[in-house]
């Protein structure tokens, strides 16, 4: 059974940091297959795509409201993506969600974790 289990959300100070933790397990294929990305919804609003890391680890995207504060990663070993989220803002206040997907000629799988709530507010 896959599960991504997210971790390191909580409430923060705008200007504030938080490091958000995904472990996954139960994957058919290597972690290292996946293509991994964090995504959040705010109340009231759509899921929004905020960052997206390549199975290796060498290239990733970034939604424009977070270029230059949030930073992905992955820990193939770990079976672990990291959403280093700096400079938070009030805007940033949502529920993050973990996306793992794997695809081939003929086939797409794609999983979603539980979420983790973020709230930035004084």
């Amino acid at each position: 059974q896959v599960q991504l289990v997210e971790s390191g959300g909580g409430l923060v100070q705008p200007g504030g940091s938080l490091r958000l933790s995904c472990v996954a397990s139960g994957f058919t294929f290597s972690f290292s297959s996946y293509t991994m990305s964090w995504y959040r919804q705010a109340p009231g609003k759509e899921r929004e795509l905020v960052a997206t890391v390549t199975i290796a680890g060498t290239s990733t995207n970034y939604a424009d409201s977070v270029k230059g504060r949030f930073t992905i990663s992955r820990d193939n070993a770990k079976n672990t993506v990291y959403l280093q989220m700096n400079s938070l803002k009030p805007e940033d206040t949502a529920v993050y969600y973990c996306n793992a997907v794997v695809s081939g000629t003929y086939f797409r799988r794609e999983y979603w974790g539980q979420g983790t709530q973020v709230t930035v507010s004084s």
